[in-house]
């Protein structure tokens, strides 16, 4: 019975040890493969650090919008729509205070960051959050990532007008 035991505990070692050892393993191939080119785009778009990572502007954000232009009075329209957004995306996370719920608060938003790094930021969340220090920062406060809500760009732009309503633009 002993003998059992020890050659099924051997049995059983080996296969957990051939099992987490990564090599044939091709999910752990594909991995690396995926890292690398992902690597490679990135550096391939635009300048580099000394250290070979893309160089990252903090004043524009990562993303398309790069000179978004406000209006003084608030489009009422985009606004409504940005609140039928934000009633669905975004407030079980968000709320219209400055209390942080699961994210921060929105009370100030648009006095604390530039309208083109809000909209960047709403559609373009991934990448914000890995290379703009910004929204690192509120991650770390946070601890949790904003998913992607996938939004198009004109609903970000009625984000960005609710947002600007909720702080006080007429």
């Amino acid at each position: 019975m002993k003998k059992m035991i020890l050659i099924c505990s051997l049995a059983f070692s080996s296969a957990v040890f051939f099992a987490c050892n990564g090599s044939g393993n091709k999910e752990n191939d594909t991995a690396t493969t995926d890292t690398s080119t992902a690597t490679t785009s990135a550096t391939d778009t635009g300048t580099t650090t000394a250290n070979g990572n893309p160089s990252y502007d903090p004043n524009r954000g990562e993303g398309k919008f790069h000179d978004v232009k406000l209006s003084d009075k608030l489009d009422p329209h985009e606004a409504e729509e940005g609140q039928k957004i934000y009633e669905l995306k975004c407030s079980s996370c968000h709320k219209l205070t400055d209390e942080r719920l699961v994210g921060p608060g929105w009370k100030g938003v648009t006095q604390r960051h530039k309208p083109e790094w809000i909209m960047n930021f709403v559609t373009n969340t991934d990448d914000m959050l890995d290379k703009d220090p910004k929204a690192q920062a509120m991650l770390e406060i946070c601890m949790v990532r904003m998913p992607n809500q996938n939004l198009t760009d004109d609903q970000a732009r009625e984000i960005l007008e609710f947002m600007r309503k909720n702080d006080g633009v007429k």
